[in-house]
């Protein structure tokens, strides 16, 4: 994922409210989210590396990864940061022992964040980050392809509009994807000086990002309720952008 919001334990309804896109180059391959039959989690699958971006299990344990941005490119002969979600869900431990053991291997890693959670806990691992492993309380949080809550224009403008949906009890699946779906790029003087060329630059700044190279692949939502009840739904997106595919799943834990 490369940009995502969340809220974690602030909503009457869910638990869990979180909305995200996953941005990606078009030629990578990938499988559309759906159950694995190899294991009880609904996620969608990279046919690279053989790992996912986001997935939630039948107990609601639930895991989203994004890549740090770093122009050095990955360490050669790294792990695939995708298994480290694919890793929690099948230890079915809660997050913050997880994430404890898996603080001692982050640095096999090219640079990630991770989020995973469960009924109970919320934790971020971060191998980039001053301290590496947290457990987040009750809040709203952002996350792009730096730090966590790291304020870069595009996730402050997502985020604003994301706690004005929070307000609302009934939160709908349009109004969530209409929030990821903000293709205005960032003010000029807003970009950051990453050393990419300027113009790529721009078209990273918008939150829905249409690229002919590399753009935002597709969206997703997840809802877990105080009650357990899971509700989750995608939408896949071509080069220009255009809607290609959906899938929603629904469940009790």
């Amino acid at each position: 994922m490369c940009l995502l919001v969340l809220a974690w334990n602030v909503h009457p309804r869910y638990r869990l409210v979180l909305a995200a896109n996953r941005d990606e180059f078009h030629e990578r391959p990938a499988d559309a989210m759906a159950w694995w039959p190899d294991r009880r989690i609904v996620a969608g699958r990279d046919l690279q590396a053989g790992g996912t971006w986001l997935a939630v299990a039948g107990d609601s344990h639930f895991g989203v990864v994004t890549n740090y941005r770093d122009l050095q490119g990955p360490l050669p002969g790294a792990p695939s940061r995708g298994q480290l979600i694919l890793e929690f869900l099948d230890s079915r431990e809660p997050a913050p022992e997880f994430s404890a053991r898996l603080a001692p291997q982050i640095a096999r890693y090219s640079g990630f964040n991770l989020l995973v959670g469960d009924a109970t806990h919320l934790s971020y691992v971060a191998n980039r980050a001053a301290q590496p492993v947290r457990e987040l309380p009750a809040g709203v949080f952002g996350l792009s392809n730096h730090l966590l809550d790291t304020p870069w224009p595009k996730l402050v403008r997502t985020r604003v509009r994301f706690e004005q949906l929070l307000a609302s009890e009934a939160l709908a699946h349009e109004d969530l994807f209409a929030l990821l779906s903000d293709r205005e790029p960032s003010q000029e003087h807003e970009l950051p000086e990453s050393g990419l060329p300027r113009e790529f630059e721009r078209a990273l700044s918008a939150p829905f990002i249409v690229n002919e190279r590399y753009g935002t692949r597709s969206s997703t939502i997840l809802l877990i309720g105080h009650d357990g009840a899971v509700d989750i739904a995608e939408r896949r997106y071509d080069p220009l952008g255009r809607t290609t595919g959906r899938a929603a799943f629904e469940f009790q834990t």
